[in-house]
């Protein structure tokens, strides 16, 4: 672009010169764009949601922007993921735009601020590499976008520093996603932690809408758990298994809900384990904990463990059927009323007893007491989390509403008790070493009690086993 042009994007190294004939021709004899009709997906949802947030606030301007692409390497970056706040009341995919809500009358006026579409009258369609329609496709625009994200009111992304400055009255901002933002707005701590605390604790309930694409983000990860396990007879690193899932994530939804977990052998004791450069080994287990993000950014998040060659060893398959019957004790306290960590601690009870049995504890009572917690070195992490737009979803609520909190009918939470024997831990007999199991559902709590969303994924033993020879067969033609 030349350097006289004062609305160019900063030039790079291996960008070309465009001459003003260019800039001209190219600008010329474009036919006229479409318009869009509709809506988009649950947008009665997302404003039954934007009213909620606006009850809660009388009087005062709220502002969630949606973050904005992450560099990866000098001028690539990451696929853009947007603010799970921001989608939760938008439904909107684009980046760098910002959702207001303008005290009127008794509630809120929404206000969309949206990078402009100028079509291809403006040269930046083809010059800016970062913006621009021919480089990263088009964006909706501000009249469309107030249209397909049903809002009050959309404005251009330029227009949004002014208002800013001008703001009437108290105001609330969603920190740590937009320094453009966050930069023109004084920091209020107590009051800005507060509105995120209330964003994310409006989302400890699922409707019926969100658990619908809960389960079907599960769905789409049972078949890349199968896709996996028809994988696993030839696949020789944790990188073809990690990449065999990703390749049913992005075909079916949106994208993984997390760096997948493809720990094989001993590596399976490491949590969160995501190097994924090892090596496949039939007679290790497959410590596989993925989940599809769909296109709704619902994410699935499941954990199973596999006998790689298609049978458990008698150390394995006692280990596993451990874990096991501590998720079962697990599942039981999930209902209305109960604690949020009343499954952890019964998933703990079981834990430690069968520690005792294995003698790697001495006493499991002794073990379980709030001063020793000795049984936390073979397990390491609590059972549960929420689980909804983000896999640990609504992590800004307080204490008190989630951890410490009472269980309420439309929570789902995960439920993943886990045992990891580390392979130089000499507290634990040779055999167990280097054996790591973890098994994770997800679950709804219902208005008697739960019910786990990802039932159809097998996880006792014998079924893994037959679940594995079926798709080895299947894969076959038998």
């Amino acid at each position: 672009m030349p350097a006289d042009n004062p609305t160019a994007p900063a030039r790079v190294s291996h960008d070309p010169a465009n001459p003003e004939a260019l800039l001209r021709f190219m600008t010329e004899r474009w036919a006229r764009p479409k318009k869009g009709g509709g809506t988009v997906k649950a947008a009665a949802s997302h404003a039954a949601r934007r009213r909620a947030l606006s009850a809660a606030f009388p009087g005062e301007t709220l502002i969630v922007p949606t973050g904005h692409e992450k560099v990866r390497a000098n001028d690539t970056t990451f696929r853009f993921r947007p603010g799970t706040d921001f989608y939760y009341l938008t439904g909107s995919h684009e980046p760098d735009s910002v959702l207001v809500l303008l005290p009127e009358g008794a509630g809120h006026r929404s206000v969309l601020f949206v990078e402009p579409n100028p079509g291809k009258s403006n040269a930046t369609f083809f010059t800016d590499r970062q913006k621009g329609e021919l480089w990263v496709g088009a964006r909706r625009g501000v009249p469309e976008s107030r249209a397909w994200f049903a809002v009050d009111e959309a404005r251009p992304l330029g227009d949004l520093q002014q208002l800013l400055g001008e703001l009437p009255g108290e105001f609330r901002v969603l920190r740590g996603l937009s320094p453009a933002v966050d930069d023109r707005l004084k920091v209020q701590a107590d009051r800005d932690t507060a509105f995120g605390q209330h964003l994310s604790e409006l989302r400890l309930v699922k409707d019926d809408a969100e658990v619908r694409e809960l389960s079907a983000a599960i769905a789409s990860t049972k078949r890349g758990f199968e896709d996996v396990i028809q994988r696993l007879s030839i696949a020789r690193s944790e990188r073809e298994i990690e990449g065999v899932f990703g390749l049913r994530a992005r075909w079916e939804g949106n994208d993984v809900g997390y760096g997948t977990i493809a720990a094989t052998g001993s590596h399976a004791c490491v949590l969160h384990w995501t190097r994924n450069n090892g090596t496949v080994k039939a007679e290790d287990l497959l410590l596989l904990d993925a989940g599809v993000e769909g296109h709704s950014l619902y994410t699935a998040d499941i954990t199973r463990t596999l006998p790689i060659g298609g049978k458990f060893s008698p150390e394995q398959r006692e280990v596993y059927q451990l874990v096991l019957n501590a998720q079962r004790a697990g599942f039981s306290a999930v209902k209305p009323g109960n604690d949020f960590l009343a499954p952890n601690r019964a998933a703990m009870r079981v834990l430690a007893a069968g520690l005792q049995r294995m003698g790697i504890l001495r006493d499991a009572e002794d073990a379980l007491r709030d001063e020793h917690q000795f049984y936390r070195r073979y397990t390491l992490h609590n059972v549960s989390h929420m689980l909804g737009l983000d896999v640990h979803d609504c992590a800004r609520a307080r204490e008190e509403t989630y951890k410490f909190g009472k269980l309420r009918a439309g929570m789902v939470l995960t439920v993943e008790p886990g045992l990891y024997f580390q392979p130089d831990d000499l507290t634990v007999p040779k055999g167990y070493r280097g054996i790591g199991v973890r098994i994770e559902d997800d679950v709804l709590v219902t208005p008697t009690g739960y019910r786990n969303l990802s039932a159809g994924i097998p996880s006792d033993t014998a079924a893994v086993e037959r679940w594995m020879t079926r798709v080895w067969d299947t894969a076959a033609g038998r």
